[in-house]
């Protein structure tokens, strides 16, 4: 690859200056377009590039030498006019070495269709911000305890790559920040597919953490949405949230060990997601967390799991070592979800001394044939009601008020997704009156008479289902 020749003409770059509507690079600045083709070409190219650029590897094999990585250094693009590297096909260039690409005080910057194979963790820092990873395959060298993506920059986006075949200790893609406790801000992960991930340890192979237990109480306002998850096997945990302030919607889990999981902080929601033939669900921690709208069938571990606490409550200011304890559910709404066919449906635990408090389970329609609907251990404060029982499965100890046994009569649509029939007892049966749910699974509105469970009725056929390999990943719209 080093023989080959710089090519980028005058006539082609002069063609390329004229930026989409709404697109408009910094005033003073000559968009260009620049095809490289060998390591000190590309270095050369980042080193003169001004917002609105973008430049564009050729396809083939690099090998990045150990001590000089691609360095983008006080690169600062905008947001209308962002510094774009990419390859000249999707997957076409493949990285090799130790490392790739390392960033140091930069912002809008896109890395675009590249196949990262290097040895070493790809590390977004934090003194960048608005950098942006799409369209790439990730498939590092598979070394014990290597994370693969760290982002620790506020307002970073990752978004249409494939994570995938990693057998050792070391999670996928991690989101922290400056110093111990800190969060980056904003970041957000949308349209990514992670998949085979085989290592059998008991835990450290998540696809996705969202923080690390000093930082839980750090709000990081991170958007988790519109991502496939498939045989992520590393961990029970395919979604580890230890920080605060997040929201996680819209993704699909299917045929994994990993569920979702708050661990560490507070007042994150959890919505309208699919778990899917799998083993974990969802598991809570902390405070103030909004569980709506999820579908969770087919797993053969426990579906939704309501923590208990070593502690009563994190604060500001403790060590490290008494934050890595698990703080008691306190003030939590579940509400509006479908539980099918899961061998535990809805549990608690004792192992800890705190017991969860003023939790809210409302509206949830819960269909077994195996073990109790409800296993719930110590609780305090709890309000239960409109949820709907049904199977073979024994009720449990879901208190008499909370809920009727009736068939709710689901059917499975063209994605095997269990839904109402048109005859159901669940349509218009809700209880909740000012809940914080508007919209149901699929994103049609609720209305003012809200039906039980994860799905609102409606005759039309729905047009969104689980995701498939097809809406994720470098190929996806």
């Amino acid at each position: 690859m080093q023989r080959r020749t710089f090519l980028m003409s005058t006539a082609a770059a002069l063609a390329l200056t004229a930026a989409p509507a709404g697109a408009l690079p910094t005033a003073g600045a000559l968009t260009t377009r620049a095809t490289v083709r060998t390591l000190d070409e590309l270095r050369a190219a980042v080193d003169r590039a001004r917002p609105g650029d973008r430049i564009v590897v050729a396809d083939g094999t690099y090998t990045v030498p150990a001590g000089a990585p691609l360095l983008i250094r006080n690169k600062r693009g905008t947001d209308r006019a962002p510094v774009t590297i990419a390859a000249e096909t999707r997957g076409g260039v493949v990285l090799q070495g130790e490392q790739s690409f390392t960033f140091e005080a930069s912002s809008h910057i896109t890395l675009s269709g590249f196949a990262f194979r290097q040895s070493t963790t790809l590390d977004v820092p934090p003194d960048c911000s608005h950098i942006r990873l799409t369209r790439n395959d990730f498939q590092l060298a598979d070394i014990e305890g290597l994370h693969w993506v760290m982002v620790r920059a506020d307002d970073s986006t990752v978004d249409r790559n494939h994570f995938h075949g990693k057998s050792t200790l070391g999670i996928y893609l991690g989101v922290e920040g400056a110093g111990t406790d800190e969060m980056a801000e904003r970041v957000h992960i949308h349209r990514n597919h992670f998949s085979d991930h085989t290592f059998g340890g008991s835990n450290g192979g998540e696809p996705i953490r969202l923080g690390v237990s000093p930082r839980a109480m750090s709000s990081a306002h991170a958007i988790v949405e519109h991502n496939l998850f498939e045989r992520c096997d590393g961990d029970p945990e395919a979604i580890s949230v230890k920080s605060s302030d997040n929201v996680i919607r819209h993704n699909t889990i299917r045929d994994s060990l990993g569920g979702i999981v708050l661990r560490h902080g507070n007042r994150n929601r959890i919505d309208a997601n699919h778990l899917l033939d799998g083993t974990e669900g969802i598991r809570i921690y902390g405070n103030d967390h909004v569980i709506v709208n999820n579908h969770l069938a087919g797993l053969s571990g426990r579906a939704l799991v309501i923590g208990s606490g070593s502690e009563r409550d994190h604060l500001p200011g403790e060590s490290p070592e008494a934050r890595r304890g698990n703080d008691a559910p306190d003030r939590v709404l579940i509400a509006h979800n479908t539980l099918v066919n899961n061998t535990g449906t809805l549990s608690g635990e004792s192992q800890r001394p705190h017991e969860p408090r003023d939790v809210a389970v409302a509206d949830n329609l819960f269909v077994s044939d195996t073990g109790q609907l409800v296993a719930m251990a110590a609780t305090v404060r709890f309000t239960w009601s409109g949820n709907i029982l049904w199977g073979a499965a024994d009720d449990g100890n879901m208190p008499a008020t909370g809920g009727v046994r009736t068939d709710p009569r689901l059917v499975k649509d063209a994605y095997g997704i269990a839904r109402p029939a048109a005859d159901s007892p669940a349509i218009d049966a809700g209880t909740l009156r000012r809940p914080p749910v508007t919209h149901d699974i699929d994103g049609q509105p609720r209305g003012r008479l809200r039906d039980v469970g994860a799905d609102e009725y409606s005759p039309r056929t729905s047009g969104r289902g689980p995701l498939t390999p097809a809406d994720v990943g470098p190929e996806a719209p």
